[in-house]
């Protein structure tokens, strides 16, 4: 394949991630972060849960304390708990950042001690919170949905969609 037929062809495939990603925004490093606080967030706060891969999800976000919110993620499915998350946003140099790490149901980490998954904030509205992948939208007082750009490896990037509607206890 000549050059000028490769180049054509990645950009193809560039422009067909963005169009699938139409939810979810990359990080540009050369545009930088907003300036945002953790106040900016603080509508995410709450108990979350919803259905997805024929199981419950549930998200569970303290309010904001100091310069942070903690998160936690759980996916049960047949009454096992599959695996979780445990996610904090963080003030970090006049923006945010996510940071997540994932467990196995046994909580034996997917990622090795001193590595987490890195979410840099990209863009700031008054509902919604577009990290580098992963999008957080208030739909209503008792909706939210997150958005999350994920591929398997070898497989094209997609957009995965959690809606989530606030726990109500019985």
């Amino acid at each position: 394949m000549g050059m000028k037929r490769t180049l054509l062809f990645f950009l193809s495939c560039l422009a067909m991630e963005a169009a699938q990603a139409q939810n979810t925004l990359p990080f540009d490093p050369e545009v930088g972060a907003p300036e945002a606080t953790i106040q900016d967030v603080a509508w995410i706060a709450g108990h979350w849960v919803g259905d997805k891969w024929g199981g419950q999800v549930e998200e569970i976000w303290a309010p904001p304390m100091g310069d942070a919110m903690m998160g936690s993620f759980r996916f049960v499915s047949e009454g096992k708990a599959v695996f979780y998350e445990i996610l904090i946003i963080t003030e970090e140099e006049g923006t945010l950042m996510l940071r997540l790490k994932h467990f196995h149901g046994d909580l034996k980490g997917w990622e090795t001690q001193d590595e987490t998954v890195d979410f840099p904030l990209v863009k700031l509205t008054e509902n919604a919170a577009y990290f580098d992948g992963l999008t957080f939208r208030k739909l209503s007082e008792n909706n939210i949905e997150v958005i999350v750009l994920a591929a398997e490896e070898g497989q094209p990037a997609e957009e995965l969609d959690f809606p989530y509607v606030r726990y109500q206890p019985d």
